[in-house]
């Protein structure tokens, strides 16, 4: 089965087989240098080996056997859009959905839902597993995707992205009471070293900028608005836990904090989306409504 990417700018300056172990789940990093191995890896069209490095923009395509990945299939799960139009696509996404197939996630997706509700009209550039796919959030936080429904808007919206022209607002509810009425968080991302599903503040890693700024103080805790200059992977969860005030919820990067409330993961929420039209150039900006959860904890938390 053949997958095709395009390399974000959190894999710039990193080796080919570290790009593919982050980028491919389900697969062992041993596994992929063994694709490597055989010839079945290109990178901008030319066979590459491991220890090449990948710079930001670059196209990526592995060829694994068909076994490995089964068919991902259509499925009528209701959508909430946003917006919606012949070239794009904007759903406030649920808690608990997972964006795009993995192992363990090959049905009840984003993707499912997407490819039932667009049919074959969805951007191939990120393969099978990723059609129409130019970014993702996380499967416990909420809100805005957008999704491509042809090649030209995939270029775009990913120039866009890139380029840190994309307006991203989230919500979120962080332990702990902000002194502050507005900070920026401007500290390196990279992958944490002692497992690869995490990421962590390392002067070695990819400058990350979040800005933040406080909309309501609780005893415990704060609601706050964070603005994404930049994209990292986990960026608003490491930054947060970076600086004392971890999300809510979140069971990655939320140290021993407790959590009393049934939040089902991380208090976050990708609240606001915008980006230049690919095609007219219209700014178009999207709002993503409170999940009920988030709406009802706001009312309860104790002032």
């Amino acid at each position: 089965m053949e997958n095709t990417f395009t390399a974000s700018e959190e894999y710039e300056g990193e080796r080919l087989d570290r790009v593919l172990a982050m980028e491919i789940e389900g697969r062992s990093r041993s596994f992929l240098q063994g694709v490597l191995k055989s010839g079945n890896v290109l990178l901008n069209g030319k066979t590459a080996k491991a220890s090449a490095r990948v710079s930001e923009g670059d196209i990526i395509r592995i060829d694994i056997p068909e076994s490995v990945i089964p068919d991902i299939l259509p499925e009528n799960i209701p959508l909430d859009i946003l917006y919606e139009d012949g070239d794009v696509l904007v759903v406030n996404k649920p808690k608990g959905m997972v964006v795009h197939p993995a192992p363990g996630h090959y049905t009840g997706t984003l993707v499912n839902a997407v490819m039932y509700h667009c049919g074959a009209s969805l951007s191939g550039i990120n393969g099978v597993l990723r059609p129409g796919i130019v970014h993702r959030i996380d499967r416990d936080t909420t809100g805005s995707v957008i999704i491509c429904k042809n090649d030209l808007a995939h270029q775009s919206i990913a120039e866009q992205l890139k380029d840190h022209t994309i307006v991203r607002r989230y919500l979120a509810i962080v332990h702990g009471r902000i002194k502050e009425e507005e900070l920026t968080i401007d500290r390196p991302l990279a992958r944490d070293p002692k497992d690869r599903k995490k990421m962590a503040v390392r002067e070695d890693g990819k400058r990350a900028v979040t800005h933040c700024r406080v909309l309501a103080r609780y005893r415990d805790y704060t609601y706050v608005e964070c603005r994404l200059e930049t994209g990292r992977t986990h960026q608003i969860r490491v930054h947060m836990a970076s600086v004392g005030h971890p999300l809510l919820g979140d069971e990655v990067y939320g140290g021993k904090r407790k959590n009393p409330y049934s939040t089902q993961g991380q208090c976050l929420h990708a609240h606001i989306l915008g980006f230049r039209h690919p095609v007219t150039g219209e700014y178009i900006e999207t709002t993503a409504p409170l999940p009920e959860y988030f709406a009802h904890l706001l009312e309860i938390l104790p002032s």
